[in-house]
C-alpha cells in the first residue's frame, strides 16, 4: 500500500499505521490532535491505543489484542543524548494485564522518519509474514516469510534480502523474535540496527541488538505469526528537520547535557567502559546487601568482583567504536564483546554478544551462584537468539534451583535432571530445553512463575503424599502479578518494596520507580519522603517513556549543579531535569517546568491502573504485594546471616537496648521483624494509593479520573466498572 509522508512537526509525524493480519489490510489514520496532546506518545499513546481495542474479556493471544509500537515525540532526535527509545505495548500473556517494554536501537526513530507515530498490529496471519515499511518508496507491505527458529539466522536472512534489493545496511532496522517466544510466555523482541563503527575482522560494522524483554510481548508477536517487522528509512535532512518550535533551544540543551556526560561519567559510574554491569559493585556492598544471590536469599558475595563491570571492561568488552545505541548519545553504555559458545548447535562458534546489562549479569551471575562472566555472556546470547527475556529466564531458573535446594524437587521428579547453584552446564542445558519445550519441567517453566510453582507443588505432593506446599513456595517464587522480579534485593529499601508491589503496575519491574539506589544512599529518610518518591519518580521515569527518551543520561549521570538545589530532592537530579525541560519546551514551544511536564504522566499511570482493574476486578489491590523473600529473611538461618543489621532494626522498633535484643530467641526475632516490615509496607502502599487519589483498595476514584481529564477517554465498560467499585 502506498501512503503519504508528512513532514515532522514538533517531533510528530501525526499519523498512525494500522495493520490487520487476519483481514490482510493496511490503513493509515491521522493522529487526533486531542489524543496526541493528552497522551503525548510512547507508553501513554500505546496504552490508549490498547484500551481502545480490548475489553475485560480480551486475552493476550486473541486476534483483537493489538501489538503496538510507539516511539514518542522526542525520540529519534540525535542532537540530544539518549533519544533512541521506543515502547512495545500489548496485553501480556505472562501477567494477563497490559504489558509494556521499552527498547533502544533505531526502530522507533525510523518508524517516525517513515511517517508514523505508532504502529498497531491486530489479527493473526495465516502463515508466517514479514511486515515492511519502506520510507523511501512510501509503501507498506505484508509478505510471506521463511520461518527461522533462531534470531541471528533470521537476522542474516533479513539483511541479505534487503541488501539484494539495493539498500545500504544503515537504512535497515527491524524487529524479530525466535522459537523461545513461541514456547514460553516471556518472549523477547530483538531490535536490530547497524553499528557502522564497530571493527570486525579488519573491516567495520555489524548488526547489533537491543531488547524489549519484559512482559512477554515477543510471545504476542510470535503468536501473530510475525517473523520480522522491517523499516527502511534515513535520517531527516536540513535545518530543523524535526519541526522544533525553537531549534536553537533544543540544540543548546543537547550540547549542555553532552558536556555533563563527558565530564561526569569518566569520574563516576564509567558507563562508557562498564555499561550498566558496573552497578553490581554498588549493590554488592556489605552495607547495602542488595545484589540478589541464590534467588535473593543473600545480598552480597565475595566472588561478585568476578562478574562486576570492571571485569567486563578489562577483559571482555570491545571498546572500539562508539557503543551508543543511537547517534548523538555520548554515554556509550551499549557494551558488548566476543565469546566462544560452549553448548548448543553453535558450540565452538565465536559470537558477538550485546551485553550483559546489569539485570542479565546479576540474573545469570550472582542469583544463580555463577561467577564466570563468559558463562553469563553465553546465556545472554542464547536467550537473545531464542527470543526469551533474560530477566524472566534467569529468575525462574533461580526458583527451580532453590526448589532442588529445599527438596521440593528431586532428580526423580525431572527425569534425572538437576539444576543447582553454580552448575553452568546444567543451566545452559535448561535454557536450550526451555526454548524447545523438551521436558515437563521446562514446559511448566515456560508458562511462567505462577504456573511453575503450581507444577512443583503437584510434583512434591504426588511424591511425598504431603499437603501441597503452596504457601512455602510463594515465599520465594519471586514474582508480582506474574512478572518475575528484576534483579534487586529489596530487604533494605522499603520504597523499592512498594515500587515492586504497587507503583509498577506491569508487575515486579524497576522501570516505573527505581528507588533502591537513592534509598540506600539516604534520599528518603522519612516515611513521608518514601511515599512522595513513589509519585515523583514514576512521573519522571514513565514520562521519559512517553517522550521516547532513555533514562540513563538523567539517572546515572549526576549533574553537579543539582547539589546547589537546596529546595528540592537533589537525588532526582533537578539540574539535568531542567535540561530535559528545555528540550521539551524547545520542541513544543511551551514554557513548562520539568515538574509540570512530568505531571502529565499521571494520565497514563491511571489508565494502566484502570485496565488492571478490568482484568483483576476487586482483587486489584490484593495483587499489589511481593513475596516474603523480597521483604526480609524467610528463615532463622537467613536472619542470623545479617543479624547485626536486623537486631539494630528491632532495637529501634521495640525500643529495647541492642544487647537485650541480641539475647532474644532467633525465631521470635524473625517473627517480629517480618510482621513489622509487612505492616510498614502495607501502610506505605495505602499511603501511595491515597496520594494517587485511589481508594484504600487501590481502585482509582471517579473524581480523580475526572480531575486529570482521563474519564472522557475511558470505554463505557471501564466507566461502569470503576463507578461500581467506587461504591
Amino acid at each position: 500500500m502506498k501512503y503519504t509522508h508528512r513532514k515532522l512537526h514538533h517531533g510528530y509525524a501525526n499519523q498512525i499505521l494500522h495493520v490487520d493480519l487476519t483481514a490482510e489490510t493496511i490503513a493509515v489514520s491521522v493522529l487526533d490532535p486531542e489524543i496526541r496532546d493528552f497522551f503525548i506518545g510512547g507508553r501513554g499513546l500505546g496504552l490508549y491505543l490498547l484500551h481502545e481495542k480490548i475489553t475485560s474479556q480480551t486475552g493476550a493471544y486473541d486476534p483483537e489484542n493489538p501489538l503496538i509500537f510507539s516511539p514518542g515525540p522526542l525520540g529519534g532526535i540525535p542532537q540530544f543524548p539518549g533519544t533512541s527509545k521506543c515502547m512495545a505495548v500489548s496485553l501480556s500473556p505472562l501477567t494477563r494485564i497490559p504489558g509494556v517494554s521499552n527498547f533502544g536501537g533505531y526502530f522507533g526513530a525510523y518508524l517516525k522518519y517513515s511517517g508514523f507515530d505508532a504502529l498497531t498490529i491486530t489479527g493473526i496471519a495465516r502463515e508466517s509474514v514479514m511486515i515492511v515499511i519502506d520510507g523511501f518508496k512510501q509503501e507498506i507491505s505484508i509478505t510471506s516469510a521463511q520461518i527461522a527458529d533462531q534470531v541471528f539466522d533470521l537476522e542474516k536472512s533479513v539483511v541479505d534480502h534487503f541488501l539484494r534489493e539495493g539498500h545500504e545496511k544503515k537504512e535497515i532496522t527491524f524487529l524479530t523474535t525466535g522459537v523461545g517466544a513461541a514456547t514460553t510466555v516471556f518472549g523477547c523482541i530483538n531490535s536490530h540496527y547497524y553499528d557502522a563503527t564497530k571493527p570486525v575482522d579488519g573491516a567495520k560494522g555489524l548488526f547489533r541488538t537491543k531488547q524489549a524483554g519484559r512482559t512477554g510481548i515477543g510471545s504476542v508477536m510470535s503468536r501473530k505469526n510475525i517473523i520480522a517487522i522491517v523499516v527502511l528509512a534515513e535520517f531527516p535532512h536540513g535545518e530543523n528537520p524535526y519541526g522544533a518550535a525553537n531549534w536553537g533551544k533544543v540544540k543548546e540543551a543537547g550540547t549542555r547535557l553532552h558536556e555533563i556526560i563527558r565530564d561526569v561519567d569518566p569520574q563516576a559510574l564509567q558507563m562508557h567502559r562498564k555499561g550498566s554491569a558496573g552497578l553490581i559493585s554498588f549493590m554488592n556492598k556489605d552495607e547495602y546487601q542488595s545484589l540478589p544471590v541464590h534467588n535473593y536469599q543473600f545480598g552480597s558475595h565475595p566472588k561478585a568482583g568476578q562478574i562486576c563491570g570492571k571485569t567486563y571492561a578489562e577483559r571482555l568488552f570491545d571498546h572500539r567504536g562508539m557503543d551508543g545505541c543511537f547517534p548523538g548519545c555520548n554515554l556509550r553504555c551499549t557494551k558488548g564483546g566476543w565469546v566462544t559458545l560452549t553448548t548448543g548447535i553453535h558450540a565452538g562458534r565465536k559470537v558477538w554478544v550485546d551485553g550483559p546489562e546489569y539485570e542479565t549479569a546479576a540474573g545469570f551471575g550472582a542469583n544463580l551462584g555463577m561467577w564466570h562472566p563468559e558463562f553469563i555472556m553465553e546465556a545472554n546470547w542464547h536467550c537473545d537468539n531464542y527470543g526469551m527475556d533474560t530477566i524472566s529466564t534467569s529468575v525462574i531458573m533461580a526458583f527451580v534451583m532453590e526448589c532442588y535446594q529445599r527438596g521440593y524437587l528431586i532428580r526423580e521428579d525431572t527425569d534425572g535432571f538437576e539444576l543447582t547453584w553454580g552448575d553452568e552446564q546444567a543451566a545452559l542445558q535448561f535454557i536450550h530445553d526451555l526454548a524447545y519445550r523438551k521436558t515437563d519441567l521446562v514446559g511448566a517453566a515456560g508458562r511462567g512463575m505462577v504456573e511453575l510453582a503450581a507444577w512443583v507443588s503437584e510434583k512434591y505432593t504426588a511424591r511425598t503424599g504431603r499437603p501441597k506446599p503452596v504457601k512455602e513456595l510463594q515465599q520465594f517464587a519471586m514474582q508480582t502479578k506474574g512478572l518475575p522480579f528484576s534483579l534487586y534485593r529489596t530487604h533494605r529499601s522499603l520504597s523499592m518494596q512498594a515500587s515492586y508491589a504497587a507503583a509498577s503496575d506491569i508487575g515486579a519491574h524497576h522501570a516505573a520507580a527505581w528507588l533502591v539506589k537513592v534509598d540506600l544512599l539516604g534520599a528518603f529518610p522519612t516515611f513521608e519522603a518514601k511515599a512522595k518518591a513513589l509519585i515523583a519518580y514514576p512521573r519522571v521515569r514513565l514520562g521519559n517513556d512517553n517522550l521516547g527518551l532513555c533514562k540513563l543520561p538523567w539517572v546515572d549521570v549526576f549533574n553537579p549543579d543539582s547539589l546547589r538545589r537546596g529546595d528540592t530532592d537533589i537525588y532526582i537530579n533537578p539540574a539535568s531535569q531542567e535540561l530535559y525541560a528545555d528540550f521539551y519546551n524547545g520542541m513544543f514551544g511551551t514554557a513548562l517546568t520539568w515538574e509540570k511536564i512530568f505531571e502529565q504522566t499521571d494520565r497514563d499511570i491511571n489508565l494502566q491502573r484502570v485496565m488492571n482493574v478490568l482484568s483483576f476486578g476487586a482483587s486489584t489491590g490484593e495483587r499489589d504485594w511481593i513475596p516474603d523473600r523480597a521483604i526480609g529473611p524467610t528463615e532463622e538461618a537467613l536472619y542470623k546471616r545479617e543479624a547485626d543489621y536486623h537486631d539494630r532494626e528491632l532495637s529501634s522498633v521495640l525500643k529495647k537496648p541492642l544487647g537485650e535484643v541480641q539475647m532474644m530467641d532467633a525465631a521470635e526475632k524473625l517473627e517480629i521483624l517480618m510482621k513489622h516490615r509487612k505492616e510498614e509496607l502495607r501502610k506505605l502502599i495505602v499511603f501511595y494509593y491515597r496520594q494517587r487519589g485511589w481508594t484504600d483498595t487501590g481502585i482509582p476514584k471517579v473524581e480523580t479520573l475526572k480531575q486529570i481529564g482521563l474519564w472522557q477517554y475511558l470505554s463505557d465498560e471501564a466507566k461502569k466498572t470503576i463507578t461500581g467499585m467506587n461504591g
